[in-house]
Formats: structure tokens, sequence, C-alpha cells
């Protein structure tokens, strides 16, 4: 059922699309994948991490990966040639983006830049992103959202996650 006071941009950019998604409304915010995993009633692995990198040059790429694994930073770096990279600061990450930390998702990016998603994404049918809102996710089926997203499907996740 569609929650009349939650319209974002990525909601009505998918109905404009015509793409088959599910709003997933959470009865609270989150801070943990683990977390927001529960309040979706989905499985950590079905969620898109999408974690904004930065290089000492100030240039910016998107790293996305399942939700139970971590994103290797030097990956991304070598990838794209660029010099050492680290996570962006809350500031940025919401100036580059136009979203909140948390809120992050590969579609509509206030910033153009390149977006990585990591192969193990396609290993579920079905994925989730957020919405741009704290508040809900949106369950989309995984080839509609790679064939949104145009990313580079590299692997960019650490080999040994850490939870």
């Amino acid at each position: 059922m569609m929650n009349p006071e939650l319209n974002t941009q990525v909601l009505e950019f998918l109905r404009q699309q015509q793409v088959p998604h599910w709003l997933l409304l959470q009865s609270q915010t989150a801070v943990t994948i683990e977390a927001t995993a529960r309040l979706r009633g989905v499985r950590p692995a079905q969620m898109v991490k999408c974690v904004l990198l930065r290089d000492m040059s100030d240039r910016y790429a998107l790293a996305c990966v399942p939700g139970h694994l971590s994103v290797a930073p030097q990956k991304v770096r070598s990838y794209l040639g660029w010099r050492r990279m680290t996570c962006a600061t809350s500031e940025q990450v919401l100036q580059v983006t136009g979203y909140p930390v948390g809120a992050v998702t590969p579609l509509l990016l206030k910033t153009d830049m390149p977006i990585l998603f990591d192969p193990a994404i396609s290993q579920e049918p079905e994925v989730t992103i957020s919405s741009g809102s704290l508040h809900a996710g949106i369950a989309i089926q995984t080839q509609n959202l790679i064939t949104l997203v145009q990313p580079t499907i590299l692997s960019v996740h650490r080999e040994f996650s850490v939870n």
C-alpha cells in the first residue's frame, strides 16, 4: 500500500519509467544494514549498499555491493586509475549525491560519477535500494535496476568481509 506522505524523486522516476517496484516502509530509521534489513523484512544480502568514495583530487565514485559485504576502496581506485580513495564524509555524501547517509541510491545522483556494481548484486533476482528517504526502501528486480543505472560491473567487495 502506498503511503501518500512518502513521495521521493526516486519513486516518481520509477513510476515515470513504468518500472515495477514495491515500497518497503520502515516503522523507524535504522543505522545499520542489519537493522534496516529487519525493518524491511529482507536479508542484508538483498540490499544494495551504496558507498561514496572520494580520491585525493576530489573526484567521486559510487561503489555498490550487497549489504552483507564491504567495499574495498583499493579495487575502485585501481580500476579508475585514481589516487588513494577514502569514504566521503556525511556532508560530502549529501552535497555530491543529493541524499543523506543511509538513503543513498544509485539512481538520480546529483553529480555525474562512475557507478560500480559488484557482480554479487546479481546473485539476487530482486534487491532493495533506498527510496531517497530514511523511512523506506524500494524492492526492484535486479535486472531492472542494472538497466536503469548502467553501472560498470566490477568486483569491488572486500574478500574477507567483517559484519
